[in-house]
C-alpha cells in the first residue's frame, strides 16, 4: 500500500465484498482508521478458511497474516512496518501508518469525504435492550439534552481547522456532522430520541474520545468509544437539604441498595436518567433510610408487603378480560412482574376488566387471577406451556411473523429455535385463514429455527436460507435487521 491508489483500492475491495456476500465475519468491524493508522482487528481463533477469506477480502499479504499467528509483534513487509497488539478475548490489532514515505501529504479530511458514502466505521450499536443509563461529564456544559435536541461541546486547548462528530446516531459517518466553532471549542446540535449513543470526535483527521465524558466502553472494533444517554426522566426529591447522601434505586437497577447518587439542587435532589419504555418500581434512600416518592401518588405493594412508587415510560398496552361481572377482584400477573398475584389490580368496566400497562418491546407471558383462580386470556389464541403451566403469550412491537402456508390439516404446529432455547412445548402457532402464524419480537441478529408439525421437525419451506446442524438435518436461518 505505497500509494493513495493502492489505499483506495483496499476500500473498494472492502465495499464490493460487503455488498456482494455475507462474510464469515463482518468486514466493517475489522478495518478502521484511527490516529493516522490503518487498523485491523483479528481473531486468533479464526480457521484457515477464515484467514484466507481475510487475505482476499482486504488484499493483505498472506505472509503478514502467517507471522501474526506465529506471535510476532513487529512485522516488516517491503517498506511497510506493521505493529501487532494483543487484546483480550483472543483478539489482536494489526496496524500501520497510512502516511507512507511515498505519500506523506495524504489529506485525511479528503480521504474521509471519499470513503464516507459507503464506509461504516465499526463501533457500538445503539442498544435497544439497555434498561437505564445516567451520564457522567466532568464539564457541565459538555452535553445538554433538552426537548429532543442534544448539544455536544468539545473544548479545545489548541487551534483546530475541522472537527466532526461521528457515532451511532449518524452511522459512524466521518463527514455528515461537522461541528461549528464556539467560544473555547466546537459545538453541534443534533435531534436525537431518548436512548444510548456511542460517539467520537474527529479533530483534523484524528479520532478522539470525549475528554469531558467519563463514560466509555469498548467498541466492536476494539477501541474505546464515549457513551452518552439522552435522558427522558428526572427523578426529583424536594427538601432533605441537610441529608448527606440521597440515592434512587428500583427494579431497573435490580434494587441495588447502593443506588444511583442524586445531585443536590436549590430545592432538594435530582437525577436525570434514561429509562427504556416500561413500568418501573422505585424508592429513594435518604441517608440509608428507604422512602417512597412523596410527589408520586402511584404506590403499589410488592409480594413482601413493601410499598413502592410506580413509574411508566412510553405508551401502554391495554390488557382486557371480558365478562366476569360478578368477580370481586381481578389481577394481572406475568413474567414482567415476577408473577405477583396481588400487585396489578385491574379496573372494572361495563364489559369486564382492564388495565393499561407499559412494557418495553419484547415477548411476554401472562395470566389473569380472578378471585384467586388463575386463568389464561380467553381472548388471546397464542399460548405457551401446557396444562396448569399454560400461559397466554403476547409480543409487543412485533417485528417478525413466522408463517407456514402448508400442513393446514395438522393438529399442532410449533415454531422453535435459538430464540427460545429450542423448547418443544412453547410458541404454538395459530391457524389463520390459509396459513399458520406466530408473531414475535426479536432483537437484531441471527437466529436459527424449525417448525414442528405434529411432532415432525421440518425446515421452513419458504426460506431458502439454512445452515447445517450437528444432526445433519439443517436449521432455517433468520436475520433480523435493526429498526430504522
Amino acid at each position: 500500500m505505497k500509494t493513495i491508489t493502492r489505499f483506495m483500492l483496499l476500500f473498494v475491495l472492502l465495499l464490493l465484498s460487503s455488498l456482494n456476500s455475507r462474510a464469515q465475519f463482518d468486514p466493517e468491524k475489522i478495518c478502521r482508521i484511527e490516529n493516522d493508522r490503518l487498523i485491523f482487528t483479528l481473531n486468533l481463533k479464526w480457521s484457515e478458511k477464515e484467514k484466507k477469506e481475510l487475505v482476499e477480502l482486504f488484499d493483505l499479504d498472506s505472509t503478514l497474516i502467517a507471522q501474526i499467528y506465529e506471535g510476532k509483534t513487529n512485522i516488516v513487509i517491503g517498506d511497510e512496518n506493521w505493529k501487532v497488539k494483543r487484546l483480550p478475548a483472543n483478539l489482536v490489532e494489526l496496524s500501520k501508518s497510512v502516511q507512507s514515505k511515498a505519500n506523506i501529504n495524504i489529506k485525511f479530511n479528503d480521504l474521509f469525504q471519499v470513503i464516507d458514502t459507503w464506509m461504516n466505521f465499526a463501533g457500538n450499536t445503539t442498544e435497544a435492550n439497555v434498561v437505564f443509563g445516567v451520564n457522567n461529564f466532568e464539564v457541565s456544559n459538555a452535553f445538554i439534552y433538552s426537548n429532543g435536541t442534544a448539544r455536544f461541546y468539545l473544548p479545545t486547548g489548541k487551534a483546530a481547522q475541522k472537527v466532526y462528530i461521528s457515532g451511532t446516531f449518524n452511522n459512524w459517518s466521518t463527514s455528515k456532522t461537522p461541528m461549528k466553532q464556539a467560544v473555547g471549542g466546537w459545538m453541534v446540535d443534533l435531534k436525537l430520541k431518548p436512548g444510548k449513543y456511542a460517539y467520537k470526535f474527529i479533530v483534523d483527521g484524528q479520532w478522539i474520545t470525549d475528554p469531558s465524558n467519563k463514560l466509555r466502553e469498548r467498541g466492536d472494533a476494539g477501541s474505546d468509544n464515549s457513551v452518552v444517554y439522552c435522558c427522558n426522566h428526572l427523578f426529583e426529591l424536594k427538601g432533605f437539604k441537610t441529608a448527606e447522601k440521597v440515592v434512587v434505586t428500583g427494579n431497573f437497577y435490580n434494587w441495588n441498595p447502593r443506588g444511583l447518587a442524586m445531585n443536590p439542587t436549590a430545592s432538594g435532589w435530582s437525577l436525570p436518567i434514561y429509562l427504556r419504555d416500561g413500568t418501573y418500581t422505585y424508592k429513594f434512600l435518604v441517608d440509608k433510610k428507604w422512602m417512597t416518592d412523596p410527589a408520586n401518588k402511584t404506590v403499589r405493594i410488592d409480594p413482601e408487603g413493601n410499598s413502592n412508587s410506580f413509574l411508566s415510560i412510553g405508551g401502554s398496552y391495554l390488557f382486557k378480560l371480558n365478562g366476569f361481572a360478578t368477580a370481586k377482584n381481578v389481577v394481572l400477573a406475568g413474567n414482567f412482574n415476577g408473577w405477583n398475584d396481588s400487585e396489578l389490580k385491574m379496573d372494572k368496566t361495563s364489559k369486564g376488566w382492564q388495565l393499561p400497562f407499559v412494557l418495553a418491546p419484547g415477548n411476554y407471558e401472562y395470566k389473569f387471577v380472578v378471585d384467586g383462580k388463575w386463568m389464561s386470556d380467553p381472548g388471546n389464541p397464542f399460548t405457551t406451556g401446557s396444562g396448569k403451566y399454560e400461559n397466554s403469550f403476547i409480543a409487543l412491537k412485533t417485528n417478525h411473523v413466522f408463517k407456514l402456508s402448508q400442513y393446514l390439516n395438522a393438529k399442532s404446529v410449533i415454531v422453535t429455535g435459538s430464540f427460545n432455547g429450542w423448547t418443544t412445548k412453547d410458541y404454538r402457532m395459530v391457524k389463520e385463514n390459509d396459513k399458520w402464524i406466530f408473531p414475535i419480537y426479536l432483537s437484531p441478529g441471527k437466529y436459527t429455527y424449525k417448525f414442528i408439525v405434529d411432532g415432525t421437525w421440518i425446515l421452513d419451506p419458504a426460506n431458502k436460507l439454512y445452515e447445517q446442524n450437528e444432526y445433519g438435518t439443517g436449521n432455517s436461518v433468520l436475520w433480523v435487521e435493526p429498526s430504522k
